[in-house]
């Protein structure tokens, strides 16, 4: 690879593989850019994050990823803190970040907008979270506490989960069957019979505000799980991550405030409250955090803002 080219990760399966067909389109335009095209090959998440390394490594003048919130999340490990334009074509089901960010929903406009940005040399600075285990990672006395992943710590860009709907997430990982949307909606079935509020430790730029309850996000962007705006005054740009907390509710409340995330009015529920801060650290026994929809590793993190941390070509 050289310095001329663009460095595409393409997840063909991404929003259910509906836009399969599009990735032809989607190159032919990235390619008015005026630089050489490469389709970076990859069969697992971990070769994904090897190529895009690669690639970086190899001075490729961008890295754009084709996909949803896991393949995007994946390109971050790479392009973060380093001196390469990032760009992105919306393709999953979610696509939180790229909404976060401000581009295009339709996948096709979004590499034409790539490419006139990279053509211009033109880029937005946006913010990215790091997130580490508390007490740095791969602590010789606790091995077990790793975040997902080599190297120390992981890149997000949208949101990470720490209360019932990460509890979900790792419920629906484990199960077997039943396959697709449906051990989903098994798995929240099965963890809202177990439903009980949480005792978590929360220091926001060291001031402690632990708290107990079942709900509880630090984030980069507004949005979660393909739209649901759980920070819905996340600015990717501020140099802040906001945070997001509810005291316990029933399983009632809980549902009620479903319909209320999606919308983003939630946070005028005096049960909810939301800060800001550079520096995050969160701790609850027997979850696993996930961010952009990853599984990171315990919720006991210390999460920064990193602000400008990736080039955005928009």
């Amino acid at each position: 690879m050289t310095s001329d080219d663009i460095a595409v990760l393409a997840n063909p399966t991404a929003g259910r593989g509906r836009h399969r067909d599009l990735l032809s389109g989607v190159l032919s335009r990235l390619q008015d850019g005026g630089r050489p095209v490469r389709l970076l090959t990859a069969h697992t998440g971990a070769e994904a994050e090897a190529a895009c390394h690669e690639a970086v490594a190899g001075g490729a003048a961008a890295v754009v990823a084709v996909g949803g919130d896991g393949t995007i999340h994946r390109a971050l490990q790479a392009v973060a803190e380093r001196p390469v334009s990032f760009g992105v074509v919306p393709a999953g089901t979610g696509n939180d970040f790229a909404a976060g960010v401000g581009m295009p929903a339709d996948p096709l406009l979004a590499a034409e907008t790539v490419a006139a940005a990279l053509h211009a040399g033109r880029h937005a600075p946006i913010d990215l979270a790091h997130a580490v285990p508390a007490g740095g990672p791969g602590r010789a006395d606790d091995p077990a506490r790793t975040v997902a992943g080599d190297g120390p710590g992981r890149w997000f860009g949208a949101v990470l989960a720490g209360g019932f709907d990460a509890l979900v997430n790792e419920r629906a990982n484990l199960m077997r069957r039943p396959r697709g949307p449906r051990r989903y909606d098994l798995a929240i079935l099965l963890e809202l019979a177990r439903l009980r509020p949480r005792a978590y430790t929360l220091e926001l730029d060291g001031v402690d505000h632990s708290f107990e309850g079942m709900l509880v996000a630090v984030g980069n962007c507004a949005s979660y799980g393909g739209g649901m705006r759980i920070l819905p005054g996340a600015d990717p740009a501020d140099g802040l991550l906001d945070v997001v907390t509810a005291a316990p509710f029933g399983r009632a409340g809980l549902a009620r405030l479903k319909p209320r995330l999606r919308r983003g009015t939630h946070v005028t529920d005096p049960r909810v409250t939301v800060f800001r801060a550079r520096r995050v650290r969160l701790r609850s026994e027997g979850i696993v955090a996930y961010a952009d929809g990853e599984r990171l590793g315990p919720l006991d993190l210390e999460v920064t803002c990193s602000p400008g941390a990736v080039r955005l070509l928009r």
